[in-house]
């Protein structure tokens, strides 16, 4: 039952990230700077350590008791993650939800599911198999799968922007768009390397002081997260700055409500993600990954298609593009049978 509950915690966990960011469609004045500097304020910072300071009972000096060492690996792996989700949202207005979840997800699963069986993680995840063990080798195969299903999507969004150029402007080109992403894949495995690598120490300092695993799960991303936080802050500040355009953050009640739901989704997603990856045991570092990422690309694709991306695309892009979402959904059973081979 506690795989089970695992599992499902990093699906919604991906699901909620995937879709989190649907309000930015219907947004009326804010532009990307005012929208993401909000919505990060609130989601990395402002509610991890709310949560954090309220569940934990002694959290300073649990954290006192933690190695410097820990904190720095930690938040170097989050500023990865930190550029990563900047171009990833940047990647959103250029090319799109649906292309964009589908190359991240599957250029991030790949290396966040292998990088753990050959380095091991802190804590649970001590005990994982080697990548040369029959769960390893079904593993390798879910990122086999998952790499046929990048390329799948890559030619489907050259079809989409060949088809679009008839039909609608695109915003940006979709090559400097492909750049941008296959960059940000690489670079999104920072915020499952963070916890996966460091969480054993300050997971055990917080229930040494009385902190139930909910709150020692914040505890972790709350620090974790200073890294990340600094580059999605800093860089729509600057260009709010550059604009001269602080002012719009005031202009709408109603846009700013929507990004502030942004920002707790992305809280609540990212805490299920952790969760999850405990749950589902040793090899939840690989397996609780690939299932949050699969799900997250899911959930983008979905919302790229309600939102009318592929609306006036066709044919053999949109052919290609559900083989890719179909191969994602085979590989993410695939991960879930090598979890399953662990426990035996």
């Amino acid at each position: 039952m506690t795989p089970l509950l695992g599992g499902l915690l990093v699906a919604a966990g991906g699901m909620l990230i995937g879709a989190g960011a649907w309000p930015m469609k219907i947004m009326r004045r804010y532009q990307f700077e005012h929208w993401w500097f909000l919505s990060m304020l609130v989601g990395l910072l402002l509610l991890p350590w709310a949560a954090t300071m309220l569940l934990c009972p002694d959290a300073v000096a649990a954290y006192r008791e933690v190695p410097a060492s820990v904190f720095l690996k930690a938040n170097l792996f989050s500023l990865g993650w930190g550029v990563a989700n900047v171009l990833c949202g940047l990647c959103y207005v250029r090319i799109g939800f649906a292309l964009t979840g589908g190359i991240l997800t599957g250029l991030g699963v790949s290396i966040g599911v292998t990088v753990p069986l050959i380095i091991k993680g802190t804590g649970l995840f001590k005990q994982a198999p080697d990548l040369n063990s029959p769960a390893g080798h079904v593993i390798l195969l879910s990122v086999a799968i998952i790499l046929c299903s990048v390329v799948l999507g890559c030619l489907a969004g050259f079809g989409r922007e060949r088809a679009m150029s008839t039909s609608a402007p695109t915003a940006g080109s979709f090559r400097i768009g492909l750049v941008m992403v296959v960059l940000a894949g690489i670079l999104s495995v920072g915020l499952s390397f963070s916890f996966v690598f460091t969480q054993g120490p300050i997971v055990h300092a917080m229930r040494a002081h009385g902190a139930g695993y909910i709150g020692a799960n914040f505890a972790v991303w709350a620090m974790n997260l200073l890294g990340g936080s600094v580059v999605n802050l800093a860089y729509p500040a600057y260009l709010m700055t550059k604009h001269h355009d602080w002012k719009t953050l005031f202009s709408s009640s109603r846009d700013a409500t929507l990004a502030l739901i942004i920002g707790i989704t992305m809280t609540i997603s990212i805490a299920f993600m952790g969760e999850g990856m405990l749950l589902l045991g040793a090899l939840g570092a690989s397996v609780g990954f690939g299932i949050q990422q699969s799900s997250q690309m899911l959930a983008n694709q979905s919302v790229g298609f309600l939102s009318g991306e592929w609306k006036d695309v066709h044919g053999k892009p949109r052919t290609q593009q559900y083989l890719a979402i179909s191969l994602l959904l085979v590989a993410t059973l695939i991960l879930a049978y090598g979890n399953m081979l662990a426990k035996r």
